[in-house]
């Protein structure tokens, strides 16, 4: 399997290629359609399918079918196989050279400990689902999470309809307030252990790395903001909305991770994703 080593970095080696592989990479566990990668990366269909096509036969990407539409993903174990070849084969190994890339030894025993986890949910404009995961996450988890929520384009006011189901479900909602990205970015900032995109739109954009290298997931809902129809119809939006979060984070708080290492707290991510998503469709 070695020889198709160098077909995948030259294939890699191609901005746009490139470009495809880390949007996919942020949605995995995710399957995303070819209208949406052309949408976020400004790309042409043939043109799409063409990147696409040679990503496929260097064996970094596949294809299913949904109903209709073809879908793509990271073929997440032939991409493994070619970094373990990276850095163990062509680095043999040496943490001098591997550290760096691997930015601890995740073989290790986990470096997390039992001690309050710090939480980032990002989605585009913060005034809905990410304030909903922060709200769930401080009131199932306190004491042992605390969670924070941003937006990438953040709006100006959270949306009444999910401050209503909130004040609902007996959150307090007095402190809560729309954010930016930035201000979980700065030297000064709050170090994250884990940090999750709730929306497609906030995952396909580019995000630079976090301090930390926290554990990362992608939870993505669709934006009840969105919703047309009457006040009861988009409610109820909301309400299902906030049940798909109530959902995977009781899930999430119930993973054992004082005793992960980092691969299998990054695995049970990815898996409890997959889970929560077949489960909720």
């Amino acid at each position: 399997m070695e020889n198709l080593i160098p077909k995948r970095l030259t294939t890699l080696g191609h901005p746009q290629r490139l470009a495809i592989f880390r949007l996919l990479m942020r949605r995995y566990p995710d399957t995303v359609s070819a209208g949406d990668i052309a949408t976020a990366l400004s790309l042409k269909a043939s043109t799409l399918s063409a990147y696409l096509n040679a990503l496929m036969q260097a064996d970094l990407v596949t294809q299913s079918r949904v109903g209709t539409s073809l879908r793509y993903s990271i073929a997440m174990d032939k991409v493994r196989h070619m970094l373990d070849y990276l850095v163990l084969d062509c680095c043999r190994g040496r943490p001098d050279l591997c550290k760096p890339i691997l930015f601890q030894d995740v073989t290790g025993p986990n470096p997390m400990t039992d001690r309050t986890y710090n939480v980032l949910f990002i989605c585009t404009g913060n005034s809905a689902r990410s304030i909903f995961a922060e709200s769930i996450l401080n009131k199932l988890g306190e004491g042992r999470f605390k969670a924070y929520s941003a937006g990438t384009r953040p709006r100006s006011e959270l949306n009444p309809f999910a401050v209503e189901v909130l004040k609902s479900k007996g959150h307090d909602v007095s402190m809560l307030r729309s954010k930016t990205v930035t201000e979980f970015q700065g030297p000064d900032s709050v170090v994250m252990d884990f940090v999750f995109t709730v929306c497609d739109s906030a995952a396909d954009e580019e995000c630079p790395a976090w301090d930390g290298q926290p554990i990362s997931g992608h939870w993505g809902l669709p934006d009840p903001v969105k919703t047309e129809g009457t006040d009861a119809q988009k409610s109820l939006s909301f309400q299902e909305t906030y049940g798909a979060l109530h959902n995977r984070i009781s899930a999430f708080t119930a993973l054992p991770i004082d005793a992960l290492d980092r691969i299998s707290l990054q695995l049970a991510v990815d898996d409890l994703a997959k889970e929560t998503t077949e489960a909720t469709s």
